[in-house]
């Protein structure tokens, strides 16, 4: 990553022009010719220039920003990674800029563009999947990145999650030992929720167990999602067993309508959820689950970011952190 950030004069130099019709175009583009924008424009692309919205407003050339962003706050492990992040953030001087851009990486590039013209110190990304213009801009700026809740070899920056496909390794042998065979999945249409789903049936297929049916909701994966998509799974596949859920919340729903059928669980149907949301310890019966430490990910990606901001280069940056998970058998498997 480049140690300084591009300038003005740096993209006024690759375009052939002058520092103030590089300004121009930038602010006034109406005002310049079109030829003149275009090879502007190019420039900016190839340089990685940033217009700074903070320029002449700062005696630092810190602005105590970090921008975190995410796909929704309507689930608690997000929410739980917020309140991580803002409480080391603030007990060094910083403070949290939020930005929810829902599961759409094209979503995502924008936002980072606006957010990066902000002049944030670090951003944090929830995932490693971005569009190939977000990934080149954040690597081109130079900004500390972490991408959170996954783990990639090829990191922006820096990375720390854990792996969703070990979590649906880990769900599928635990379900196989408990004697289960006939296993349906219910999943929203979000990346995370695809590798745990993925894991689980690459983990059941190496035991030569199948998937006899699966059905997808619209992410985040309301409760009301997941009991009609019981429903559907269970209207046509009665013979199911165990069903997968890729939320507790889409778990709970499950729940609610095999017991409305009289299904007993775990007896006649065993339930699956992933998060150990606050009310998952207190259903009838509870539902096994799989714990991840939201708050944790958020203090760590903050504490990274402060730790490169501290002068820590990013060669002696641990550039990937596996914080794990645990699954928590309880009486709905």
């Amino acid at each position: 990553m480049p140690a300084t950030p591009v300038t003005l004069i740096d993209v006024a130099k690759a375009a052939g022009v002058s520092p103030i019709t590089v300004s121009r175009a930038l602010n006034e583009p109406n005002l310049v010719k079109p030829a003149t924008l275009a090879k502007v424009q190019e420039a900016v692309k190839r340089t990685g220039y940033v217009k700074n919205m903070l320029a002449g407003g700062l005696a630092s050339s810190r602005s105590k920003l970090v921008a975190l962003v995410l796909p929704t706050i309507s689930t608690q492990t997000f929410a739980d990674m917020v309140q991580g992040a803002t409480d080391r953030l603030t007990a060094a001087g910083y403070q949290l800029l939020l930005g929810i851009v829902g599961y759409e990486t094209w979503r995502e590039e924008i936002l980072v563009e606006t957010i990066l013209s902000r002049r944030p110190d670090g951003v944090i990304l929830t995932g490693a999947l971005h569009t190939d213009s977000t990934r080149q801009r954040l690597m081109q700026i130079g900004t500390p990145v972490v991408e959170a809740w996954d783990l990639t070899q090829h990191p922006i920056d820096m990375a720390i999650g854990f792996s969703h496909e070990e979590v649906g390794h880990a769900c599928a042998q635990h379900l196989l030992k408990q004697g289960y065979r006939r296993f349906g999945m219910l999943t929203a249409n979000d990346p995370r929720a695809g590798q745990r789903t993925q894991g689980f049936q690459v983990a059941l297929a190496r035991q030569g167990v199948n998937v006899i049916a699966s059905h997808v909701v619209q992410a985040p994966g309301a409760l009301p999602l997941g009991r009609k998509g019981a429903v559907q799974l269970l209207d046509t596949h009665p013979e199911l067993d165990a069903i997968f859920c890729s939320s507790d919340t889409l778990a709970h729903g499950v729940l609610i309508e095999a017991q409305s059928r009289g299904l007993r669980v775990p007896e006649d149907l065993a339930i699956m959820g992933f998060g150990d949301l606050n009310f998952s310890a207190y259903t009838n019966p509870p539902l096994s689950t799989v714990k991840v430490d939201g708050a944790k990910i958020g203090a760590l990606s903050a504490q990274a970011l402060l730790d490169r901001l501290s002068g820590a280069s990013a060669a002696a940056a641990q550039r990937v952190v596996n914080t794990g998970f645990e699954l928590i058998q309880r009486g709905s498997t």
